[in-house]
């Protein structure tokens, strides 16, 4: 009997990471795909993303619908768009009763998808745990996951050290390295000025990613924009076009993304999209001068390209991070100051010779290697799980 892997995706970002992923589950006889798809994919506010996972060609078993139309990411409204998934999810485990549930990451509406899976005792397979991010309440959705989780696949030997400080064994926490390393290995690349006439920009002039999301445990997203926007006018006046990706669904994201519409208005040199899909996306880090915001692709996968990044605020703080990051606060003379850093030839050099810490690439085989030992040793029961202490030198 085929074992039924349910994988959950309730963003742009992350769908993109677990693509890999799922083509192996689809690809095995012995293994069945059941895609739910929830969050701002069904959401025409953050673009309606669930069209890219249909031209992809991946089945969706389940919908969940938790964003309502002009929702701008208050707490109660997440809050309750969290209950709508809690509530969503459990009727699909009911109907569909799943061996294994995938996550990744620590966005909140995965966290209820947890909980109920939890609550129906079929086993969690969680990817990128032990991170953080101090700047973001993703922080504690992560590690509250972990807690809940069966499996465990961190994208460093750091984060793999974490999840085990919370009282997972060691047996079932595996180093696999960054899903979207596994991207860049495999996905064919755009040219530069081909990626540039698809979004209408010059091809005479280089250009700037960049992406900001809210931090929401730090200022209002309203304040911070501001800095931001200022940053982006000085890039342009440097010469740079900007590819800008808008904000997720967290407080304060809309707020962000409606200014971002604002700012492109009349500007030949800016383009603004939701999510630029997975081949222009790791096109544009190929061909940028520098990746600029918040966003953890500045982190994660800009390395590998050989590029500077800017890392503004405490979003991703506690990351670990390449030679090729400069972080700064969310403050306009800061930012000038570390985009002239970054933009500097000698900090060029540096980043092109930066080792990419998040490994090297072969996720996907790794952690379906150990979901088929998982099946064999445990026939899919989700086992009673003891805290592992660890032994501390005494001082």
């Amino acid at each position: 009997m085929k074992k039924k892997i349910c994988v959950v995706t309730g963003s742009r970002a992350e769908y993109h990471l677990l693509t890999p992923l799922m083509q192996r589950i689809m690809d095995r006889e012995d293994y069945e795909l059941q895609l739910v798809v929830t969050g701002t994919h069904l959401s025409e506010d953050f673009g309606y993303t669930i069209s890219d996972i249909e031209a992809d060609g991946f089945p969706i078993c389940y919908k969940i619908p938790i964003l309502g139309d002009g929702d701008k990411g208050t707490p109660s409204e997440v809050s309750q768009a969290s209950a709508k998934a809690l509530v969503g999810f459990d009727e699909y485990l009911v109907k569909y009763r799943p061996d294994m549930v995938v996550l990744l990451g620590d966005r909140y509406e995965i966290l209820p998808i947890a909980i109920a899976s939890m609550m129906h005792r079929i086993p969690i397979a969680h990817i990128h745990g032990g991170e953080k991010t101090e700047g973001a309440i993703d922080d504690a959705i992560r590690h509250a996951i972990t807690k809940m989780a069966t499996l465990h696949f961190t994208s460093c030997e750091d984060y793999r050290k974490r999840v085990i400080q919370l009282g997972e064994n060691p047996c079932r926490v595996f180093n696999v390295g960054a899903c979207g390393i596994e991207n860049i290995k495999n996905v064919e690349l755009i040219d530069g000025e081909m990626l540039l006439q698809d979004l209408g920009l010059p091809k005479s002039k280089p250009f700037i990613v960049a992406t900001y999301h809210p931090t929401t445990l730090g200022e209002d997203a309203t304040v911070e924009i501001k800095a931001v926007l200022a940053a982006f006018d000085y890039l342009r006046e440097l010469g740079y076009s900007l590819v800008i990706t808008k904000a997720n669904a967290d407080a304060g994201g809309l707020a962000i993304n409606d200014a971002l519409d604002r700012y492109q208005e009349g500007k030949a040199d800016v383009s603004v999209s939701f999510s630029l899909g997975m081949q222009r996306y790791l096109s544009a880090l190929n061909s940028c001068a520098a990746v600029v915001g918040n966003s953890s692709s500045g982190l994660l996968e800009a390395p590998s390209f050989g590029v500077p990044t800017v890392n503004i605020g405490d979003r991703q703080k506690g990351r670990v991070r390449s030679t090729s990051v400069i972080d700064c606060r969310c403050d306009i003379e800061e930012i000038k100051k570390a985009i002239d850093e970054a933009l500097s030839s000698d900090f060029q050099k540096v980043a092109k010779k930066t080792l990419n810490p998040y490994g090297d690439g072969k996720v996907s085989s790794r952690i379906m290697s150990s979901l088929d030992d998982y099946f064999v040793d445990n026939q899919g029961r989700i086992n009673a799980k003891e805290f592992y202490d660890i032994e501390f030198a005494e001082e």
